[in-house]
């Protein structure tokens, strides 16, 4: 669905990616996993042409990334980014209806199509009772919510989220990541940066592990989350063991 080959990212003279070849796979959840520094969200950005200044191959669906116009490459790829700035005074079910801005005529009028679109993204993320209040009113786990179900407004095939687990308390991120994992299971191909490798090797499918700027492993959590992969990456001293309840790796501090 998304592929890249030698693709390079520099900010300056700064090289962050280094000819980078991958393959997402479709219809899986794969996590972007690594250090800090390790060029995860740079790399999403470019997947997504938010960095439009790459070097290399990227294409989406077959297509090089650069021949799409925005509203069409819009149709196929949505984004929740790490820093969301809420318009002011804004309600839950108008920021929602952003999300059909792709689809929107020039008159910029919602269609029966439109609003239907939006009331199954309002439904799928369970925020009913929340259209009417004020976005900057509601908790953070309400408002990443929110976002979200923008993002499915949007209904593109391609789902890619940000470290959307960040600043959300423990039963917060584990709501969340269950709801992208019911989003996979309806259609959706989820690329997602995760700092917390437990919750990765738990919810995702697939994993991409970086370090520096390259590809360290890729594959699924059973096959490469590995004792000597946390310390090659992570400088981390840690035991691998099967979690108890999904049977998925997991890893505890020594």
């Amino acid at each position: 669905m998304i592929t890249t080959h030698q693709l390079s990212v520099s900010y300056g003279k700064e090289t962050i990616i280094h000819d980078l070849d991958l393959a997402i796979p479709e219809g899986k959840i794969t996590a972007l996993i690594g250090p800090n520094g390790s060029g995860k969200s740079t790399l999403l950005k470019t997947l997504c042409r938010i960095n439009k200044s790459f070097e290399g191959e990227l294409s989406v669906l077959g297509k090089p990334i650069k021949s799409y116009p925005d509203k069409e490459l819009a149709k196929h790829i949505s984004l929740l980014p790490q820093v969301l700035t809420t318009p002011e005074d804004i309600t839950v079910r108008r920021l929602v209806e952003y999300g059909r801005s792709p689809y929107l005529s020039y008159w910029g009028k919602l269609s029966q199509q439109d609003h239907q679109k939006v009331d199954q993204a309002i439904e799928e993320t369970q925020i009913q009772d929340l259209v009417d209040k004020k976005v900057d009113a509601l908790s953070g786990g309400q408002r990443q919510r929110v976002w979200i179900a923008m993002v499915l407004a949007q209904d593109t095939p391609v789902v890619m989220l940000d470290e959307p687990t960040t600043y959300l308390d423990l039963s917060h991120q584990v709501e969340l990541m269950k709801l992208i994992q019911k989003l996979n299971a309806n259609g959706k191909t989820i690329i997602v940066v995760l700092h917390d490798l437990n919750q990765a090797c738990r919810y995702c499918d697939h994993l991409v592990v970086l370090k520096s700027g390259k590809i360290a492993v890729t594959g699924a959590p059973e096959s490469v989350f590995t004792e000597s992969l946390l310390k090659d990456v992570f400088d981390l001293d840690a035991v691998v063991m099967a979690d108890p309840i999904s049977n998925k790796p997991m890893c505890i501090n020594r």
